[in-house]
């Protein structure tokens, strides 16, 4: 649980407070959406990430760490067989707060928390593996070796007088030849 922020808190003290918090964790879980004080989602959306983080782990340590925040067995099931699942593939963000209008009796100003339970978009995974693809695609200054020429010619050269690579020095004395060629068979 975070540690309490210093000034104001949303009980009595520390202890009230986080008692306020699990209670709105333990209700977010259960009904997967609340109504409170804009404060208060504020302030429980990082703990139910987190519950959420432990619950997509699966483990028995990550299960008795929920148990000392949510102390309902049945919640803490719902949480880990229904709500882990349906979020596995999301990478954070599993809480959205709308605020909505004041409360009539003392025009505090209220909100909605709840679970982000939709499935990611593809279009986002997409761009996601999209860039990865893209970063590991990118071309990598390399040290080429160069290669000599010398013997490269030198072995061509020998083989037949068509099979040398034409260079720009090459190219013009074969432009010069080919009129002569041609002015020979006329």
């Amino acid at each position: 649980m975070p540690t309490p922020t210093k000034g104001p808190r949303l009980g009595g003290g520390p202890a009230h407070e986080r008692l306020i918090l699990a209670n709105l964790a333990t209700q977010l879980f259960e009904h997967k959406r609340i109504t409170t004080t804009e404060a208060k989602a504020k302030r429980v959306a990082p703990l139910a990430e987190r519950l959420i983080t432990f619950a997509k782990r699966g483990d028995l340590h990550a299960r008795r760490r929920v148990m000392t925040v949510v102390r309902d067995k049945g919640v803490v099931h719902v949480l880990f067989t229904e709500i882990a699942p349906a979020l596995a593939e999301r990478a954070g963000g599993y809480t959205r707060i709308t605020k909505i209008g004041p409360r009539k009796g003392d025009n505090a100003p209220m909100a909605v928390i709840e679970l982000v339970l939709e499935p990611v978009s593809p279009k986002q995974a997409v761009v996601r593996e999209a860039t990865k693809a893209a970063a590991k695609a990118a071309p990598k200054p390399k040290a080429t070796p160069k290669v000599e020429e010398a013997p490269v010619e030198e072995a061509a050269a020998d083989e037949a007088p068509e099979a040398v690579a034409e260079t720009g020095a090459e190219t013009d004395a074969a432009a010069d030849e080919a009129p002569a060629e041609d002015a020979d068979k006329a």
